[in-house]
This record gives structure tokens, C-alpha cells and sequence, in this order.
């Protein structure tokens, strides 16, 4: 049996720490990410989160076998540093996340970007585990994917492989998304951008749908009701994330595509449509690609960077 080991999700919303054993996640706890704020300001809440686990669970440092980060953007796995992120945690490129890993615990350090994360530990102990050829898709506040290919976990030279599917582009005269680039998935169908989406059809009511609060849980339940501006937007954003599910089949010729993120909360209507989309739209000869939800929807990228840290 391996040591424990510290895990860490950077959300845009929530950081989620747990403490994780042999695939399992023994104990975790989230606290608010201030994402806006940067992270160095967290660092310190982050730390006292982690002294926290220890202790309930009757652990020492000195018990844990190192400690993992999941964190958006691109990750440099090499040099342990965060390349480059958009807008969520803007001051990482600046922070030494293995120097702070050292001096404050004294423990070895991995990190990884979260949506190669949530797909490793989708492949090693969820419901990508009996395929070799596998992409994933984070539907949440922003748009993530990663993939595997004959059993590779996918970088790239420059880290960028696989990570960028929510910045593949499906209108070209779409809004200009965060990246710099003109229509990308993330632009059309995610929450960051869901307040503008509603704001841009004529028959928005702010009555019903608040942009200040809006998100995707509201949005599928007024559409249920038959609300005019959420039956537009859940139809344009499932038509969005189903074209970015056939850019990632044509990609990397996956076997399975597992769907995780905060919006899989309407994971019955979701599955579905993209299923039937990609039968309908994406060249596969040989068969049909299986899209699944992920087994592990909130702890799979704790699992994957611990399994990182591990082996």
C-alpha cells in the first residue's frame, strides 16, 4: 500500500483538497477559490485546509507521500509550473508552486494540468479504464478536454495537447472569447460567458433570468418550463458541445468520450443529444464512439494528479 497523498483541484470556483490512497479519496474538503484575487492570496487558506485534513484524519506530514496540484491552464509537468492560465488564478505563472510545496511541507510535488488530471484518473480507475484511446470534456465554467492515445496521456512539446478542445473554433464570426481567438466553444455554450449569451437574444427578460446570477442548472430548469430564452440557449449550447465533441473524436479518434464538469448536473439531457449528434455527424467507419459521464464527476481530477504524485 503507497502513502497518502495530498491532492489538490484549482476550480474556478472551489478549491477541493483531499486526501487520497490507492485510487480512493479518503477525505476532501473545499474552500472558495477568489479566483479573480489570484492565488497567492489563497495559499495560505489553502495550507491551513491541508493542516486541517491531517489532523482530522490523525496524520503527520511525515506520513504523507507528496503532494499534487490539478490546476487550469497550461501546465508544464517538467519544470512544475503553470505556463500560461486564463484570467482564473492570473499571478500562478509568477508563483513557485514545487518551492511552496517544499517549504511549508517539506513534500515532493507534481503538478498537472486538471482536465488531463480528470481523465487520468477516469482511465485509471473510472469509466475510461478498459480503453486505450479515450478523450474527455469538462463542461463547467469554462470548456477543458484532454486525451489519451494508445495508452499516451497526451502533452505535447509545449503542453498544449489535447487541453485546448474548448478553444477549438466553431463559429468564426462568433465574440471575441478570453483567449484572444474569435468563437471558440467556450464563447458560445459555457458559464463564464452565459450572462452575455442571454443578454444577446431579443426576447431576454431579466425578470426570469438574472445575469448576474445566471448558470446552467437555471437555464435547463426554465427550459423544462418552456421559458423561450433558456429553450435558445440550452439548444444552441448542446449544439455547441456537441461540435466540439466531434473536433475531439476527429482529433484523436477516441473509443469513449467521458463527459464531466459542474453542468453534468443535467447529465440525462446532455448524454443523449451528444451521442446522437456524434452517430450522425462524425466520420467513423469502424464503429461508434461511447460517451459516458464520468464515473468520479467531482474527485476525478484528485485521483488523476495522485495517481501522478504516486507513480
Amino acid at each position: 500500500m503507497s502513502k497518502p497523498v495530498i491532492a489538490i483541484d484549482m476550480g474556478g470556483t472551489k478549491i477541493k483538497t483531499g486526501l487520497v490512497q490507492d485510487g480512493t479519496v479518503l477525505s476532501s474538503v473545499s474552500i472558495d477559490a477568489d479566483s479573480g484575487n489570484g492565488l497567492r492570496q489563497r495559499l495560505p487558506f489553502i495550507e491551513q485546509t491541508i493542516r486541517d485534513l491531517l489532523s482530522r484524519n490523525n496524520l503527520s506530514v511525515t506520513e504523507i507521500g507528496g503532494l499534487g496540484i490539478a490546476s487550469p491552464g497550461i501546465v508544464d509537468n517538467v519544470q512544475k509550473r503553470i505556463i500560461s492560465i486564463d484570467k482564473k488564478f492570473g499571478d500562478a505563472p509568477d508563483i513557485n508552486l514545487e518551492e511552496w510545496s517544499f517549504q511549508t511541507f517539506n513534500l515532493p510535488f507534481s503538478i498537472e494540468n486538471d482536465a488531463r488530471s480528470a481523465l487520468l484518473g477516469e482511465w485509471k480507475y473510472g469509466n475510461a479504464k478498459n480503453y486505450d484511446n479515450a478523450v474527455l470534456m469538462t463542461l463547467g465554467t469554462g470548456i477543458g478536454s484532454a486525451a489519451i492515445m494508445e495508452g499516451q496521456l497526451l502533452r505535447g512539446k509545449h503542453f498544449t495537447a489535447g487541453i485546448l478542445g474548448g478553444h477549438s473554433v466553431i463559429n468564426y464570426k462568433g465574440s471575441l472569447c478570453n483567449c484572444g481567438n474569435k468563437g471558440c466553444v467556450e464563447t458560445e455554450a459555457s458559464t463564464w460567458n452565459l450572462g452575455n449569451i442571454a443578454k444577446s437574444y431579443e426576447n431576454f427578460n431579466e425578470n426570469q433570468l438574472s445575469t448576474s446570477s445566471i448558470d446552467y442548472e437555471q437555464i435547463f430548469k426554465l427550459a423544462e418550463q418552456g421559458n423561450s430564452v433558456a429553450l435558445s440557449i440550452r439548444k444552441q449550447s448542446l449544439l455547441a458541445w456537441s461540435a466540439c465533441a466531434v473536433n475531439l473524436v476527429h482529433a484523436y479518434d477516441p473509443e469513449i468520450l467521458i463527459l464531466t464538469g459542474g453542468i453534468m448536473g443535467s447529465s440525462s439531457q446532455i448524454i443523449p443529444y451528444i451521442q446522437e449528434y456524434i452517430e450522425s455527424h462524425a466520420w467513423t467507419p469502424w464503429g461508434k464512439v461511447h460517451v459516458e459521464e464520468g464515473k468520479f464527476p467531482s474527485t476525478a481530477a484528485l485521483l488523476g494528479i495522485a495517481h501522478l504524485v504516486s507513480y
